[in-house]
């Protein structure tokens, strides 16, 4: 039987997989002419601004940089601009199918805020547009002349915005909010800023008119920025992954940690590309940060205890699967195979917190995550891990029948 969760697992999957594709593109190339920029041979003489010999699959390349117009204007540019566009339009896709659509099992916290689909959803949305709208507002102030200030301002901002994501959503959204926050900072930077100033000064140069500095001066600022904030978006993208990272009250500061790692590794490698030496401190710095948040994510990953988690409500959706026929066969498989592993103190030798921090040791929490008891132990095998609890096929024909009576 094919059925809606199957469906919208695989939709799920695919845009994962094109959203993955897409960074990897859009990273690539930034890392690419950042590195290129910042090494490019400047003692020459011409009108290059600077140039650069490269080998790479069996052929040489010879690079040059123009500030201002070579004899003859190319009428084909290549312009990258799609991998940035790309990489947040399949993320905010990916947002649409995981967090709004099955927002009642990963965005919303009940404990934390009792929303309804519909507020979490303009909640989650609203941000992004705001974010946008506060940072480009800061750049375009007096603050866009002292850089340093406006990086501090803009750490500040990001401080504020995982503390109020981490009392709005569960730990998961709020640390992929996070991330989707900053994304969409890049690209917009990438879009309204840097595009349209670069088209400016293509025309100007075209025209045989000499560009305003500013121009330039703005755009090299905006992909600055972006630069510093690439390596810690990818960890907020795959921290939901590891619990340790989000089910956590810390969660929060492990977020802000990480931009401070962002700019430490990326400062060694742009001091390396542009041969103004190896800053080795920087790893120093980095390794102290990376301790600081491991030591931050061992506080207890999971608030209250079990009779805490019974007295929080579920939700309508919830609910169904909890009245569902097959429920008591379900919660006592899930009792017996499952939840020495999914507990708030796991059983199970060599686990200190619950796998991808699904619970699985109330009733309440077997009906919250009736879909991934049903996708995972249900449908496929992936649960156990090579069936290490010997749940036998009757079993698992249990939970998927169950699971289809609450739909």
């Amino acid at each position: 039987m094919y059925d809606a969760a199957i469906f919208w697992d695989w939709i799920s999957f695919a845009v994962r997989w094109l959203h993955v594709i897409t960074a990897m593109a859009w990273i690539g190339s930034s890392f690419y002419f950042i590195a290129l920029d910042l090494g490019l041979n400047r003692n020459i003489d011409g009108p290059a601004d600077g140039e650069e010999w490269q080998v790479h699959g069996g052929g040489f390349y010879h690079i040059q940089k123009y500030l201002i117009a070579p004899e003859a204007m190319p009428e084909h540019l290549t312009w990258f601009k799609w991998e940035s566009y790309t990489t947040w339009l399949s993320g905010v896709a990916m947002l649409m199918v995981v967090y709004w659509a099955g927002s009642e099992l990963y965005l919303i916290d009940p404990a934390k805020m009792d929303l309804t689909t519909w507020q979490a959803i303009a909640i989650s949305a609203g941000s992004l547009a705001i974010g946008w709208v506060i940072y480009d507002v800061l750049c375009k102030s007096p603050l866009g002349e002292r850089p340093t200030l406006l990086m501090l301002l803009l750490f500040a901002v990001l401080v504020a915005m995982s503390w109020g994501y981490n009392q709005i959503f569960t730990g998961r959204a709020a640390l992929l909010h996070l991330g989707a926050f900053t994304a969409t900072i890049m690209t917009a930077n990438v879009a309204m800023i840097i595009m349209p100033n670069q088209r400016i000064v293509v025309a100007d140069l075209k025209a045989g008119r000499v560009p305003a500095a500013k121009y330039g001066k703005i755009a090299k600022l905006r992909s600055t920025h972006n630069n510093y904030l690439t390596l810690p978006v990818i960890f907020l993208m795959l921290s939901n992954h590891y619990p340790l990272s989000f089910g956590t009250p810390n969660a929060w500061i492990i977020a802000c940690l990480i931009f401070l790692i962002g700019v430490t590794i990326r400062h060694y490698f742009n001091s390396m590309h542009a041969r103004k030496g190896r800053p080795n401190w920087t790893w120093a710095v980095t390794v102290i940060l990376f301790i600081a948040i491991a030591w931050l994510s061992s506080a207890p990953g999971f608030d209250g205890d079990v009779e805490q988690a019974e007295a929080v409500p579920l939700t309508r959706y919830e609910m169904r699967f909890a009245q569902a026929e097959g429920f008591e066969q379900a919660h006592e498989i899930v009792q017996g195979r499952c939840a020495m592993c999914h507990a708030r103190a796991p059983a199970w030798d060599g686990l200190r917190w619950a796998p991808k921090g699904v619970l699985l040791e109330t009733r309440a929490d077997v009906a919250r995550n009736a879909r991934a008891i049903y996708l995972q132990a249900g449908v496929s095998h992936a649960m156990p891990p090579a069936n290490i609890t010997d749940i036998p096929q009757e079993d698992r024909a249990l939970l998927t029948a169950w699971y289809r009576a609450g739909q």
